[in-house]
């Protein structure tokens, strides 16, 4: 990939060449014009989503064209993930770049799951003074954040710095947002827009089996995101149910049934939640295809949330003076396995959208399907590395700058993911070793490219032994140590 200049900055490259009268010059003054050039940034970050739910990745049963024209003027990578695939946790590596264990609860438990990430206690000096907000301030960003946040009181926006400039998470977060566009900002902005939906989809299973007094309260909250939920599970007027089932719905997904010798850990996460366990013993084959379908309405929603956002940008001719960046926290399992929900160390549900547009900056329609990226802790050092100031706070983080102008550099041959139940490496090469231990401690190694949708596992595999002992040392050495 080449580098696009910033056409603003034509007339200083003339005069660099006429005062200097040479080429390397003129390539010097492009160099230093990007580095002084601090755009608006712009960061979506969706609820729910899994990275194959955008037509732009193939999915012919929904039609996405907000995240589409992002992808086909910017980046898309297909290997990004989540540092822990369930809200509240991937929201506190989003406000400090870092694993959501690196924190501890009352007890000196890790952070992993989201009521004990909610009761994180007030957070360390060093923490205050390396999150992403810290670190923007320092550059003379405005901050702006509207939408979901689930994050535990020392962590909320408020509380680092940022104006918190609507708490609604649907229509009338994005028209906030994009009145906020369309001012006169003496400085530029950095703009968290924190969008709900797909995650509506969380409340079909729910208000089958809701028995507990935590989730009677949920259903008794969630009038909009029932209403909302009906609305997208609703077959097309005119078309019947057999027509609907056959030809509407997406179809069952190839990982349909439960994977082979299923972890214990697995088994325990869907039996501690009952709308879970009745979800994969109860539905039918016609129930996760009508969730399937729903899942796939409510992401059409969040799109067209998406595109106001766009139009914003586009009709005040700011394109070429913003960086928006579009992530999700975590996936949905939408009947993979016969699961809903969250949590695993499934693709489903770690594996998620990343996609990055800057017209002039970053080439149009590019697609990294080999660099892996870590959404929670690539985000700070990157929009960091775009305010021209250096931002870390964990030293593995890497800033995706080179990586979305298309410049050779080596990158990471690991990545770490952790769960509720478990953690994983990622290797690039598409080998996953992931250490269950929610129900004792249990080992897999997975192949993504022999088995994508991970029916199977390769733990006892001879020819991947010399793989798994690799992969359980870099485990212990590089990120879970």
């Amino acid at each position: 990939m080449k580098f696009i200049a910033n056409p603003n900055h034509k007339l200083l490259t003339v005069l660099s060449f006429l005062f200097l009268g040479i080429t390397s010059c003129q390539n010097q003054a492009k160099k230093v014009d990007l580095k002084e050039t601090k755009p608006n940034i712009i960061y979506v970050y969706v609820d729910q989503m899994s990275a194959n739910m955008m037509s732009c990745a193939g999915n012919t049963y929904l039609k996405t064209p907000a995240l589409d024209y992002i992808a086909s003027n910017g980046m898309r990578f297909t290997r990004a993930y989540t540092t822990n695939p369930v809200c509240s946790p991937a929201r506190v590596s989003l406000m400090t770049g870092r694993f959501p264990s690196y924190f501890k609860d009352d007890e000196g438990n890790e952070i992993r799951e989201n009521r004990a990430s909610m009761k994180i206690p007030e957070v360390s000096q060093e923490v205050t003074n390396t999150t992403i907000a810290s670190y923007l301030k320092e550059a003379n960003y405005e901050l702006y954040f509207g939408g979901k946040e689930h994050l535990p009181e020392s962590l909320t926006p408020k509380a680092l710095g940022f104006n918190k400039f609507s708490d609604d998470e649907r229509g009338e977060l994005v028209n906030k947002a994009a009145d906020i566009i369309k001012e006169k900002h003496k400085n530029p902005y950095f703009m968290v827009v924190s969008l709900i939906n797909p995650h509506d989809i969380c409340y079909m299973a729910l208000r089958e089996k809701a028995t507990s007094k935590n989730d009677a309260i949920l259903l008794k909250r969630a009038k909009v995101e029932l209403a909302t939920l009906d609305d997208a599970m609703k077959i097309p007027e005119g078309v019947s149910e057999d027509e609907f089932y056959a030809s509407y719905c997406p179809p069952l997904p190839k990982n349909y049934e439960p994977q082979i010798d299923e972890p214990k850990a697995v088994k325990s996460l869907i039996n501690a939640r009952p709308f879970r366990k009745n979800a994969r013993e109860h539905f039918t084959d016609n129930d996760w295809k009508r969730h399937r379908y729903a899942y796939h309405r409510l992401t059409e929603v969040m799109d067209e949330e998406v595109q106001v956002l766009l139009d914003a940008i586009k009709n005040i001719g700011q394109e070429e003076n913003t960086l928006i960046i579009f992530s999700s926290d975590h996936g949905d399992m939408s009947a993979s396995h016969r699961m809903e929900h969250k949590s695993t160390l499934y693709e489903e549900s770690a594996n998620i959208p990343f996609m990055a547009m800057w017209k002039g900056h970053i080439p149009a329609g590019q697609i990294n399907t080999t660099d892996l990226v870590s959404n929670g802790l690539d985000l700070l050092p990157t929009v960091c590395d775009y305010a021209n100031i250096e931002g870390v706070s964990d030293v593995r983080a890497k800033s995706l700058r080179p990586l979305f102008e298309g410049e050779d550099v080596e990158w990471r041959e690991t990545l770490g993911v952790e769960s509720e139940i478990g953690k994983m490496v990622v290797d690039k090469n598409g080998l996953k070793y992931a250490r269950y231990d929610a129900d004792g401690i249990e080992e897999q190694l997975l192949n993504l490219k022999q088995d994508p949708f991970e029916t199977t596992h390769f733990t006892n595999d001879i020819k991947f032994k010399d793989d798994l002992e690799r992969l359980r040392n870099i485990y212990n050495t590089e990120w879970f140590k």
